[in-house]
C-alpha cells in the first residue's frame, strides 16, 4: 500500500459498498472494513483489506471514513452514540458518507460533525451494482470544495462522473432526482415491453432499435436482460427505491414541487412491495404492469 494514501474506514459492506470498497483496495487504499455481517468483511478480507470487529476499531485511525449504509435510520445509527463514528474518528478526519438519504439528514450530520471536529461530505452515488463492480458510478456530492477537492482522488477509484453539486444537503437532493427519473424510467420500459410482447413484436429485435433512438437511456441498456430474462436477482431492490421515492416525494412537498409522474410511479413501488417483491431488483416493476395486464405473475 502506498503511504501517500490517506487511510480509509469503510461502515457498510453490503451490494454497494463491497465492490466499492474492493475497487479502493485495488487502487491502493489501505481499507479497513466493518458490517454487520462477518461473511461480508471477511470478503473484503480476502480482496486485501482488513477487518473490524467494530465502529470504535475501524475509525480510530483513519483518515477518511466512508458509509454506505441503507438509509437515514443506518446512518445515524452508526454516526452518533458513544460507540459511533463521531465519537471514535479522530479530530480532522473526513467522514464521506455515501447512503442515500434525506437532505436533513445530511446536513444535521455535517453540522454534528462540525462539533466534533470531523469534516463530512455528502456523496450519494448512482449506476447500480454493475456501476460498482465497473468503477464507473455517477457521485454527487454536497459540502465544502476543499473537502471535496481532498477526496477527488478517492471518488476517481469508484466512478467516472464526479460533481460538487453544492453545500451540505446537495448531494441528496441530487441523489432525489435522479431516482425520481431512474424510477419513471423503468416504468417507462417496462410498460412498453409489455405492450410491444401482448403485441407480437419481437422484444430483444425491438428493444435494440430503441435503445439506439430517443428513446435509448442508461437505464434500458442496464436492464435490458432483466427484462428479456425475467431476471430480477436485486441490483438496487425494490425496498429501497421506495425509500428514495419517500425521499424525493417529502422534499419536492417541502420545496413546492409539483410531482404528478413521480407521485403515480410512488405509489406502484409502493403496490409492488406491497405484493411481497420488495427483495428483488427494480425492474421489477415490469411484474407490476403485467399483473395490471391480467398476467399471472
Amino acid at each position: 500500500m502506498s503511504n501517500n494514501l490517506p487511510k480509509v474506514a469503510w461502515i457498510g459492506l453490503g451490494i454497494m459498498g463491497s465492490p466499492m470498497s474492493e475497487n479502493l483496495v485495488k487502487a491502493g487504499y489501505d481499507v479497513t472494513g466493518y458490517t454487520l455481517e462477518r461473511d461480508k468483511v471477511d470478503r473484503l478480507v480476502a480482496a486485501g483489506g482488513s477487518g473490524a470487529g467494530s465502529i470504535a476499531e475501524a475509525v480510530a485511525d483513519a483518515d477518511v471514513i466512508v458509509t454506505m449504509v441503507p438509509a437515514s435510520p443506518q446512518v445515524e445509527a452508526v454516526a452518533y452514540g458513544p460507540d459511533g463514528i463521531l465519537a471514535h474518528a479522530r479530530r480532522g478526519a473526513l467522514l464521506i458518507d455515501m447512503s442515500s438519504i434525506t437532505p436533513q439528514t445530511s446536513v444535521d450530520l455535517a453540522e454534528k460533525g462540525r462539533e466534533q471536529g470531523v469534516r463530512v461530505l455528502d456523496a450519494p452515488v448512482s449506476g447500480g451494482e454493475a456501476g460498482a463492480v465497473e468503477a464507473v458510478l455517477s457521485i454527487m456530492v454536497g459540502g465544502d470544495r476543499d473537502d471535496f477537492d481532498e477526496a477527488r482522488p478517492l471518488f476517481d477509484a469508484l466512478g467516472k462522473t464526479i460533481v460538487l453539486c453544492g453545500p451540505h444537503g446537495s448531494g441528496q437532493t441530487v441523489k432525489a432526482a435522479n431516482q425520481l427519473i431512474v424510477a419513471v424510467n423503468i416504468q417507462a420500459c417496462a410498460e412498453a415491453v409489455v405492450f410491444l410482447e401482448k403485441s407480437g413484436v419481437d422484444l430483444s429485435a425491438a428493444l435494440d432499435v430503441l435503445g439506439g433512438g430517443l428513446a435509448g437511456s442508461t437505464v434500458l441498456a442496464r436492464k435490458r436482460d432483466n427484462f428479456l430474462d425475467r431476471d430480477f436477482a436485486p441490483g438496487f431492490r425494490i425496498d429501497l427505491h421506495h425509500k428514495d421515492m419517500g425521499i424525493v416525494t417529502d422534499a419536492a412537498r417541502n420545496v413546492g414541487a409539483a410531482l404528478p409522474v413521480g407521485a403515480v410511479v410512488a405509489q406502484l413501488i409502493a403496490s409492488l412491495r406491497a405484493q411481497g417483491d420488495g427483495g428483488l431488483d427494480h425492474s421489477a416493476l415490469l411484474r407490476a404492469v403485467e399483473r395490471l395486464s391480467g398476467a399471472q405473475v
